[in-house]
């Protein structure tokens, strides 16, 4: 039977190279699109043309999909603390960094009531660890914020921002070509005809690599966040720890007023659980509001697929049965 750690890197490299195919079949489908453009008005040959239309429509869309997203600190409302004002949090980071043999991060605190925890950055030697007055509030033991700072700069020893933010790039970039897609296909010009022969398969190309790259980043999201526990337990040696943190956020996720919750999903996807609800909020519809939406259970099944955390139930029984192994 193969070991726990094994298991998970061999899921981990499979859904990496699912994701490797998804790219691969993306950019054969841009080239293919254009290639066939341009033999059909007579460009010939059309093999180096389409080649540097595919990178140079690429790099544009990709650009300007990154350059208006805000920093997740911004998102977070975040600001870095006084040392001296929170040494308890300070010297725990500090420790932890250390086991982990990353550079201690800058740590930035959150207002906000929403339990959020997250290392935020590319390199390990520019990471800021954020957490919300709301997850130190829930945090009752030192032990408690141990552990949770152990799983957030666990992500920071392996890489997870920088893995994530490559991984997801098809995603972003068939999202970004569908939505200029859409603008072309709305506006009402004399050329919107000529276009729709451009947009409607690399369309449906963006839709296909969109919901696959989605299901595949949300899965490898989810094995990340199984080893950064796994890591947080080798550094903290506490099972029982993590899971009463994981526990007492859950709760305070649980207790969080909705609108607090949706002002924090920009950096759900980041934080040590889901900020999301476990599943999608259900509007019935019909005069006596007695009519299930279409397809509901369809819905509530995507929903799952695109979950970047593992269920909390699910990872609770983990450190149980850790917890019993180290007794």
């Amino acid at each position: 039977m193969p070991s726990p750690i094994r298991s998970l890197r061999v899921r981990m490299a499979s859904t990496l190279l699912a994701l490797f195919v998804v790219v691969a079949v993306f950019l054969a489908g841009i080239w293919a699109t254009l290639f066939g453009l341009l033999t059909i008005v007579g460009f010939r040959p059309a093999t180096w043309p389409a080649t540097i239309l595919t990178v140079v429509l690429l790099g544009v869309i990709g650009y300007a999909e990154y350059k208006q997203r805000d920093t997740i600190e911004a998102l977070a409302g975040a600001r870095p603390i006084d040392p001296d004002a929170e040494s308890e949090l300070e010297r725990i980071t500090t420790r932890i960094a250390a086991q982990l043999d990353v550079p201690k991060p800058t740590i930035a605190i959150a207002d906000r009531h929403a339990p959020e925890a997250m290392a935020v950055g590319f390199r390990p030697s520019n990471i800021h660890l954020v957490i919300s007055s709301g997850a130190l509030d829930s945090l009752e033991t030192t032990a408690e914020l141990e552990a949770v700072v152990a799983h957030e700069l666990a992500h920071v020893a392996n890489r997870d921002a920088m893995v994530m933010t490559a991984v997801s790039a098809p995603v972003v970039l068939a999202d970004g070509l569908l939505t200029r897609f859409e603008r072309i296909n709305d506006n009402e010009d004399n050329n919107a005809a000529f276009l729709s022969i451009l947009t409607v398969p690399l369309g449906l190309l963006s839709l296909v690599v969109s919901f696959c790259g989605r299901c595949l980043t949300a899965h490898l999201s989810r094995e990340r966040e199984r080893a950064a526990d796994r890591a947080a337990v080798g550094v903290t040696g506490s099972p029982a720890a993590l899971a009463t943190a994981l526990e007492r956020l859950d709760d305070e996720i649980t207790a969080t007023p909705t609108r607090d919750l949706r002002d924090a999903a920009a950096v759900s996807s980041l934080s040590i659980l889901s900020l999301e609800p476990d599943e999608p909020e259900k509007i019935m519809l019909g005069p006596e509001g007695q009519q299930e939406p279409s397809y509901w259970w369809l819905r509530k099944r995507l929903y799952k697929l695109f979950r970047t955390h593992p269920p909390t139930p699910e990872r609770l029984e983990w450190l149980a049965d850790a917890e019993r192994r180290q007794e």
